[in-house]
């Protein structure tokens, strides 16, 4: 288990994420249109997975736009915005968002993800959303790079973790 902080207050996720080098587990997530998007979905891509609490709060909605900018001039690069929040809410946001060089996905229904990765919360007031990470991969999924933001309410690294992809 990792410890993170919520509002000054610790915070224990599931479990650890798993380690730059090994290969990504396995994931069914859903789109907006609800049907599955798996890991496999994005082979031969690389794949940023921008994972956070709520699309609906201030750093989650910055860190979709700033990493929708940031890969507008990448080559063979997906960003996975993953969270617990309805597909309707996340197709919402990305309407009225003007965010179209990213794919908003949905561990709410299975809730598998967060454990599976190591990052769901398991207590204070978040408790059951997943915490803020970043999870970098090649074509093959291999990861290249993973942070987990000890601060919730900070922002990812995004230099850091755009540079395997540069």
């Amino acid at each position: 288990m990792s410890q993170i902080v919520h509002n000054g207050k610790p915070v224990t996720t599931y479990g650890h994420l798993p380690e730059k080098g090994e290969r990504a587990p396995h994931f069914e997530l859903l789109k907006s249109d609800l049907s599955v998007a798996t890991l496999q979905d994005f082979k031969g891509k690389r794949v940023i997975m921008n994972i956070f609490p709520s699309i609906d709060t201030n750093v989650c909605a910055t860190s979709v736009r700033n990493f929708n900018e940031r890969v507008a001039e990448l080559d063979n690069v997906v960003v996975l915005n993953i969270s617990r929040d309805l597909p309707f809410a996340q197709e919402r946001f990305k309407n009225e968002n003007d965010v179209g060089n990213v794919t908003n996905l949905s561990d709410f229904k299975e809730r598998n993800f967060g454990k599976d990765y190591g990052l769901e919360m398991i207590d204070g007031e978040w408790e059951g959303l997943l915490s803020r990470v970043v999870i970098v991969l090649d074509e093959n999924g291999k990861i290249l790079h993973t942070e987990q933001v000890k601060e919730i309410d900070q922002e990812p690294d995004y230099l850091e973790a755009l540079k395997p992809l540069l």
